[in-house]
């Protein structure tokens, strides 16, 4: 199940455990990525809170959580490559995996097309 948010954030839950990034069209509106900064496993993170930094040579953006849950892992490949983010924000450029604290949380999110509409 895919689904993103309003600020850009996609989310890809497996089981429990959900998969975030940035959303292509984030990363085309940033550029080219020269930093990352992902949260530390074992981080519990709130909905709505800063959870991660992408920052290109336009600028720099937080990344939202999209929802509760605690960092179990993060992308390191990421941090040492961030143009990897910008190359496939949502296939090998994800930044970070959530265990889910409450699953129906998804049911506030996006789906694909209703993202697509705000995306333009």
């Amino acid at each position: 199940m895919l689904r993103f948010t309003e600020d850009h954030e996609w989310l890809r839950l497996d089981g429990e455990v959900a998969t975030v990034g940035i959303t292509a069209h984030a990363a085309e509106q940033l550029g080219d990525l020269v930093f990352i900064e992902l949260p530390k496993v074992g981080a519990r993170l709130k909905k709505g809170e800063a959870a991660a930094v992408v920052e290109s040579v336009k600028a720099a953006s937080d990344v939202y959580a999209p929802v509760d849950g605690e960092v179990i892992e993060t992308n390191e490949a990421a941090v040492a490559e961030p143009a990897s983010v910008g190359a496939d924000p949502q296939g090998e450029g994800w930044l970070y995996k959530v265990r889910l604290s409450d699953p129906s949380a998804l049911d506030a999110l996006m789906d694909e097309a209703a993202y697509a509409q705000i995306a333009k």
